[in-house]
């Protein structure tokens, strides 16, 4: 079995998981690649290993990965400055806000309250793990108000 994790989302329910597995993902703006002519849009992130988390480690991991959106119509992006390539984002939550079925708009909401909605004709992602792990001293934590 390989270590690589790999994921397709077709629903809701599919999204929810992606997105459990990419909470607290790191990338820089530049990151983020809009294709319009293809409707698809790449986003390569590092992403913590939520599904090897063990508490008592004294190391975790993150693993280097990408985020593919197929029928994507259009791309806005919300308190992010789309000119500061590498500036670093923190990827909270993926959500589906449904439109006309099956279409709707696919929300990447970041800390600081940055977002990037995409305009999907239906929900069809996945993530792919791109390559080995490497370690990481602390495990993300949120203060919850």
């Amino acid at each position: 079995m390989s270590e690589f994790l790999k994921l397709a989302a077709l629903d809701e329910e599919d999204l929810k998981v992606v997105s459990a597995h990419v909470q607290d993902a790191v990338l820089r703006i530049g990151d983020v690649d809009y294709r319009p002519k293809e409707k698809r849009v790449l986003v390569q992130l590092n992403r913590f290993v939520w599904e090897k988390l063990d508490e008592t480690a004294k190391t975790f991991e993150r693993r280097r990965a990408c985020l593919h959106f197929a029928r994507v119509e259009a791309v806005k992006a919300t308190r992010i400055r789309q000119d500061a390539k590498d500036a670093v984002l923190e990827l909270l939550t993926i959500r589906f806000e449904p439109g006309e079925t099956p279409a709707g708009h696919v929300h990447l909401e970041f800390a600081g309250g940055g977002c990037i909605r995409l305009d999907v004709e239906c929900i069809e992602m996945s993530l792919t793990d791109l390559g080995a792990a490497w370690a990481t001293a602390s495990v993300p934590a949120h203060q919850l108000d």
